[in-house]
């Protein structure tokens, strides 16, 4: 496809924009009232005026909604060239994309979308050059594509399809099964799934799964607990579904359990938090667990804790013969991920005594640490993924934040590279130990993401599917550099542009950034970030602490206590770009999403003068009652607990929604969240910008977006993800109008 030309100049756009912010002083805010809620931490008194908008179904909250929603659609609306930004989006948004095919039995499967539609269309293909059939698509199930496919696993024959659907963006997920022969679902229905996988048995009788007990409150606000492990019999009602595991004295650990690829073998990963530990545990799926008759069980196993138990206490089909689940890894000490197995050996890519990772060999008839086995030792760069295809570990390195594949036979011989196309990142080596071809995914700021085919036997491969897009990358670079935050930390920043892009300080920036959770920052294609480039904005990605770009020292020093590094390195970012005339602060907007839209709060509340928008999406912003809704206590690894003296002072120190200062002219700023979001509440957006909006009613504009039908972001139908991108970027140009 040949390129498209730019629909609207920058400038031009400035130029409008400048003589439509002149009226912004104008905005009259939904009133807010302020109750004289107050909490007591440690001897201090906190108030909470706000605490009323924590009621989302209430008469009050909901009016406020919608006034607040008028007010930002209208603002937004009124902006010059706000539709042809939209045009440009759903031009480059248009284009063919793929997930790596699969292969089960003698099928392949694997996701495609035509460009514009909603949701991504799972098909299925008896070899890779045959015409594919659709085998579900989601576009139907709901008239605004608000019902999206979140997870799906095949059975090892390739005859059945486990699907776990999500409605309006929450992260509950009802899960179905789909006869491939027949293209129909099944009866099989699974309600009150969350933070789940699905792994079949190898004679695809059925999967194991994780959910909970149906919430008695709330489903979008209760706190989640007391997750149980299930295995589901296909053709059997879920009040049938086996109990595999449970701990009736940890209601924060979650399950994730994974069938070995010889069948042999259930590897449970239990974890507690979003801390990067977990413990291992294990059961021998050729030992019977199943008779037939009908009776009455009780079973109870050895395992860490005085009351674990696995136990079914009631009449059933097909009743339990429980063996026991033994605990592989009972401390609580590090990182364990399965990646396989070699008969009786498990093999984990660990941080255990290895903060940048290693792949290690466990002996189930032997499992003492003293007798682990190192397979791959840890290296200068991170070892972030590993996977078992034709009996060699395919190993992705991030080195400063982008991808390097090394291959390893089983003893942890070097077999050489998989030479990557650029500087970028590559993910999944989709593929099983028996299988000799993998496929990944490659991208970059300016390559939409490719889908690559590798024969490790032959050591060869090249690109299967190649989007075409009216993106022209040939007219962009990305450059990465380093800034110095305050403790004197080297901090890489991408920085994509035009080429020969004129250090005159006057382009116009964003600035992206995350921080949080162990989470890495590498390059990746987006549809809205070409927009962005083709405005002729600049692009820049700061790889903070916190995240995972250099493995658990560096994740560990933006948590907690320290989690002011974070804020430290995202501003010696931004001034790293203003330094090196990338921009100015009047032509400088920050953004991030989740933990980001923390970061992106906190920050702007600091450091005022350097920015001229924030956009804080989908943000935790109350930073003493986040662990009070639904999965918000599993972040307390990360941002500490309220219950803890020097770790509330340290939260109190930065919690946006508690910093707000009156009279303070803070950059424009525009706060996302949907209705829907059962990942971080909505009310921490909807606190923090009734605040906002107080603090200085004749101060640059302080507007929330509240999207209805949708969630923390994933699954989002892709024009709704259009029309946002336009708002923001709108909102953006607006406020750089606005300088003087």
């Amino acid at each position: 496809m040949r390129f498209l030309p730019t629909l609207c100049v920058l400038s031009a756009i400035l130029m409008c924009a400048t003589s439509f912010a002149s009226d912004t002083a104008r905005l009259t805010y939904p009133a807010a009232k302020k109750d004289a809620q107050t909490d007591t931490y440690h001897g201090v008194q906190v108030a909470d005026p706000y605490r009323w908008l924590e009621n989302l179904d209430s008469a009050e909250t909901r009016t406020w909604i919608s006034a607040e929603n008028k007010l930002t659609s209208g603002y937004l609306d009124a902006i010059p060239g706000r539709d042809r930004i939209k045009q440009r989006l759903s031009e480059l948004w248009n284009y063919e994309r793929y997930g790596a095919p699969q292969k089960y039995g003698e099928r392949w499967f694997y996701t495609r979308n035509d460009g514009l539609q909603n949701q991504s269309v799972l098909y299925v293909a008896d070899s890779l050059d045959a015409t594919p059939r659709p085998l579900l698509d989601p576009n139907t199930l709901s008239k605004d594509g608000t019902i999206a496919l979140k997870q799906w696993s095949v059975s090892d024959d390739g005859k059945y399809v486990a699907y776990g659907l999500s409605s309006g963006g929450s992260d509950w997920e009802e899960w179905h099964v789909l006869d491939v022969d027949a293209g129909k679902p099944t009866q099989d229905v699974l309600k009150w799934v969350k933070f789940s996988n699905t792994s079949w048995r190898r004679d695809g009788t059925g999967f194991f799964y994780s959910r909970y007990d149906e919430p008695k409150s709330d489903a979008l606000k209760a706190a989640n607990k007391f997750q149980k492990l299930y295995f589901h019999r296909l053709g059997e009602d879920q009040d049938e579904d086996l109990l595999i595991y449970e701990n009736a004295e940890q209601p924060d650990w979650r399950f994730q359990a994974e069938v070995s690829d010889d069948g042999r073998w259930l590897v449970i990963s239990v974890n507690r938090s979003t801390e990067p530990k977990n413990l291992v545990l294990y059961r021998d799926l050729a030992k019977p667990y199943r008779q037939k008759g009908e009776k009455k069980v009780v079973s109870q196993v050895s395992a860490p804790g005085p009351n674990v138990r696995n136990m079914q206490t009631r009449k059933v089909k097909s009743p339990s013969v429980i063996t026991p689940v033994e605990t592989l890894i009972g401390d609580w000490n590090a990182a364990y991920e399965f990646l396989g197995n070699s008969k009786g050996t498990l093999y984990f890519l660990t941080d255990a005594d290895a903060p940048r990772y290693r792949i290690v060999g466990i002996d189930t008839g032997n499992p003492a640490k003293a007798n682990w086995k190192e397979i791959v030792p840890q290296g200068k760069e991170t070892l972030q993924n590993a996977r078992i295809v034709n009996r060699s570990f395919v190993a992705t390195y991030m080195q400063d934040a982008h991808s390097a594949v090394r291959l390893f036979d089983l003893k942890g011989s070097s077999l050489g590279e998989i030479a990557l196309p650029g500087l970028g990142a590559a993910a999944g080596f989709s593929g099983r130990p028996r299988d000799q071809v993998a496929f990944y995914t490659f991208s970059s700021f300016t390559a939409p993401t490719a889908i690559y085919r590798y024969d490790l036997s032959a050591a060869s491969g090249g690109v299967w599917r190649a989007p075409k897009t009216a993106f022209d990358p040939s007219r962009y670079e990305t450059k990465q550099v380093f800034a110095t935050s305050r403790d004197g930390t080297r901090v890489p920043v991408f920085v994509t542009s035009k080429k020969n892009l004129a250090l005159d300080g006057n382009n116009p920036t964003i600035l992206y950034g995350y921080g949080g959770f162990n989470i890495p920052l590498q390059p990746s294609y987006s549809a809205a970030v070409a927009a962005w480039l083709d405005l002729g904005g600049v692009y820049a990605v700061a790889n903070l602490r916190g995240g995972g770009e250099y493995g658990r020292d560096w994740h560990e020093a933006g948590i907690k206590t320290h989690k002011q590094n974070v804020f430290d390195d995202f501003i010696a970012a931004a001034e790293f770009l203003v330094k090196q005339k990338y921009t100015a602060p009047a032509k400088l907007a920050i953004r991030g999403g989740s933990n980001g839209g923390l970061l992106v709060a906190a920050t702007e509340l600091q450091r005022p003068e350097l920015f001229a928008a924030a956009i804080a999406q989908v943000g935790v912003l109350d930073m003493l009652r986040f662990r009070d809704f639904t999965i918000g206590k599993a972040w307390e690894s990360d941002y500490g607990s309220v219950d803890n003296a020097d770790e509330f002072k340290a939260l109190y120190a930065y919690s946006p929604l508690h910093n707000v200062k009156p009279g303070t002219d803070y950059p424009a700023t525009l706060i996302l969240t949907g209705d829907h979001d059962d990942r971080v509440f909505p009310a921490h957006s909807f606190k923090f910008a009734a605040a906002m909006q107080a603090a200085n009613l004749q101060g640059k504009p302080k507007l929330i977006r509240i999207e209805t039908r949708a969630g923390h972001g994933q699954g989002k139908p892709t024009a709704m993800q259009i029309d946002e991108a336009a708002d923001v970027y709108a909102f953006i140009l607006s406020a750089m109008g606005l300088a003087r």
